[in-house]
């Protein structure tokens, strides 16, 4: 594969405005800023931990609730990665990961299919409620999971296994999510043309 999986992208609303490059074919190098601490560490874990490098600016109504721009930012990043992984030639396709984080334990299966897709179980009572870093509610994880998902055509099932701290939790998530899908995008010499008996994905 010669082509260079790179993209950039940029999304302006009346909530948020929102500009991101990335290269699938990185070293996990990125730089974050969405104005939303524990979102910007969780890109940072994704970034890392994919292998993608990865730049994000972001600004939005934070003052009014981290929604808006958690969810610009997850829908932006699925775009870019759909655009950089051009028509999926050779590549593996399939990743799967299993990653704790102290008492914390997340599974995440990708598939680049096409199909949006997500199947997000497992985290415990409560944990949706749960303001992580003041400023990132529990329940903005599986939102952005969903995001991602939607607008890259990928099918992605997430399940907490174990855990206790919300930080722990949502963590273990990303980084499982990015090792599945690092796993998913890696280009496979020995696969010759689109893995599909479809021919397309």
């Amino acid at each position: 594969m010669s082509a260079s999986r790179t993209a950039s992208r940029t999304r302006s609303t009346s909530e948020s405005t929102v500009e991101l490059e990335l290269n699938l074919d990185g070293t996990g190098q990125s730089r974050s800023d969405t104005s939303v601490p524990f979102f910007d560490h969780m890109l940072t874990a994704f970034a890392k931990h994919s292998l993608t490098d990865l730049t994000v600016r972001a600004s939005g109504d934070t003052h009014i609730d981290a929604h808006h721009t958690v969810e610009d930012v997850s829908i932006v990043l699925g775009q870019a990665i759909l655009e950089a992984l051009g028509d999926k030639s050779g590549i593996s396709r399939y990743g799967d990961a299993l990653v704790p984080l102290d008492e914390a334990l997340a599974q995440a299966v990708v598939d680049i299919s096409g199909r949006p897709y997500l199947v997000h179980t497992g985290e415990p009572e409560g944990f949706e409620h749960h303001l992580i870093g003041g400023h990132f509610t529990g329940s903005l994880v599986r939102h952005a999971f969903e995001a991602i998902a939607f607008n890259a055509g990928l099918t992605v099932h997430v399940r907490v296994l174990g855990g206790r701290d919300p930080h722990h939790i949502a963590e273990a998530e990303f980084k499982a999510f990015a090792r599945a899908f690092r796993q998913a995008k890696a280009v496979d010499p020995l696969v010759d043309g689109i893995p599909s008996t479809k021919g397309a994905l």
